[in-house]
């Protein structure tokens, strides 16, 4: 059985193929048309299809997945293997609840803070009973770049590099230690506040930003790029059957 998982985030659109329960592939799209999407459909021909969007997308995908496939949009409303005993449960991004999903499936009976980084780092804390009680939210590695050059008259907009300095002897190197050294002691500052407050705690960190900072992070953390995506693809076996 073959099972597409889309994923529509604030910086790319991506979907991953699953046949069973292995992810076999993850593919980035050019948009979110039609007739793009009627030819992921012809290429992998899904018996199952879920949806996890944070943006304004095409709502006109969604009859055309529906017609092709058990089609699935994930929101709090979906059947989900865990609570949110939040104020506004309805206002948790599809993403986040995605994470959960992946956190409760493979490490279940722990204490699970699920570090994302995309467009905003979001750490999302689910705890062993299996309650999603929320988590913080931050900038994330191009929003923090994007911000000093914007709002400054001479520094330069950067992208991220995978050797840089942390005594930095230059305006580039200054900005990409600031960013990336920054940002990866905050997430140990932050994955060290936690286990102090938990016994059996677990740190999982995702997204496509991970390779910038695994090799920085103190902590013990787990890292997958496709996370999310496992998370998609356990929701739909709940959802679509």
């Amino acid at each position: 059985m073959t099972t597409l998982c889309f994923d529509f985030g604030n910086s790319r659109l991506k979907y991953a193929v699953f046949n069973a329960d292995v992810c076999t592939q993850v593919t980035y799209m050019a948009n979110d048309e039609l007739p793009t999407i009627l030819a992921i459909l012809e290429a992998h021909k899904p018996q199952h299809t879920i949806l996890s969007s944070v943006i304004h997308h095409n709502t006109a995908i969604e009859p055309l997945l529906a017609t092709h496939s058990k089609f699935h949009k994930l929101s709090a409303t979906s059947a989900l293997a865990y609570t949110i005993p939040v104020g506004k449960p309805e206002t948790v991004g599809a993403d986040r609840l995605a994470l959960c999903a992946a956190a409760t499936h493979y490490y279940p009976s722990q204490h699970n803070l699920i570090i994302a980084l995309g467009s905003c780092i979001t750490y999302n804390y689910i705890n062993q009973y299996h309650e999603f009680l929320g988590g913080s939210i931050s900038p994330g590695m191009r929003m923090r770049f994007k911000a000093m050059h914007e709002h400054t008259a001479l520094l330069p907009m950067l992208d991220a590099e995978n050797i840089y300095p942390l005594i930095g002897y230059d305006t580039k190197t200054n900005l990409l230690s600031g960013v990336l050294y920054g940002m990866a002691k905050e997430i140990d500052g932050i994955v060290a506040a936690y286990e102090a407050k938990f016994n059996n705690f677990n740190a999982i960190l995702t997204g496509g930003d991970s390779s910038y900072f695994a090799p920085l992070l103190k902590s013990k953390i787990f890292v997958d790029n496709h996370f999310l995506f496992k998370g998609l693809y356990a929701i739909s076996q709940s959802n679509n059957t």
